[in-house]
């Protein structure tokens, strides 16, 4: 079964949801072609009934990076997705790597609720060029979509330094950086160097760390990330 809905209560701003790209036929027509069984895309009313009053919060994990850039954004994932869960009783439910953060918030609040539905990370899918594939693109200018790779070449320059000995995250945090402010029109939102686990940031890197970063190309904000175990 496939999940489609574009959830109303994890967009802060009005207008962020209004351009949000939506194009059901497309996407039932790809689930076919993938070998879905079934479709399941419940219009606003049926996941949110009249009278519904109650949110789901997830605590310290949800707090950083697109917690902080995003207030409230969680507990509408946090919330939308328990709720799916429920109504689909599925036993296993699988999530992109490129949203790592809501890969945690998603796991710690299944534990947290004692919902069964196993949760599995699913590899970041990319383009020939390394740009992570997001609904987002489609909103890049053509001089956009050129720049916007930059986003995946910084992650990996500080891969790169993390796999020569480099330990130092403020020197990995630079090192994104320093490869962004190579593109003139990428404009970082945040670059972290954080504890896999716990989203910390971290000072020295002795454990599994992930990098991850929010970029802007003009309207459109793209996020991305490696882990670094």
């Amino acid at each position: 079964m496939v999940s489609i809905f574009v959830n109303p209560r994890q967009f802060g701003d009005p207008a962020d949801l209004e351009r949000y790209p939506r194009n059901e036929a497309r996407d039932v027509e790809i689930c076919a072609e993938e070998g879905a069984d079934l479709v399941f895309a419940p219009p606003v009313d049926e996941v949110y009934p009249p009278g519904s009053d109650t949110t789901v919060h997830v605590g310290a994990v949800a707090l950083p990076l697109e917690g902080a850039a995003r207030p409230g954004h969680f507990d509408g994932v946090a919330t939308v997705v328990a709720i799916l869960f429920n109504l689909v009783g599925a036993d296993r439910a699988y999530f992109g790597q490129k949203d790592a953060q809501q890969l945690l918030v998603i796991r710690r609040m299944a534990a947290d609720l004692a919902i069964p539905t196993e949760v599995i990370a699913h590899a970041t899918v990319r383009e020939a060029d390394g740009l992570a594939m997001s609904s987002r693109n489609v909103h890049l200018s053509p001089e956009e979509r050129a720049a916007a790779p930059v986003v995946r070449q910084a992650l990996l320059a500080a891969s790169e330094a993390w796999q020569n000995g480099e330990r130092s995250a403020v020197a990995l945090r630079a090192r994104m950086q320093a490869e962004l402010s190579e593109e003139p029109l990428a404009v970082a939102d945040y670059v972290s160097v954080a504890n896999a686990a716990t989203l910390a940031e971290l000072d020295v890197i002795d454990g599994p760390a992930l990098l991850s970063l929010a970029v802007r190309f003009g309207s459109t904000r793209l996020i991305d990330n490696e882990l670094l175990p």
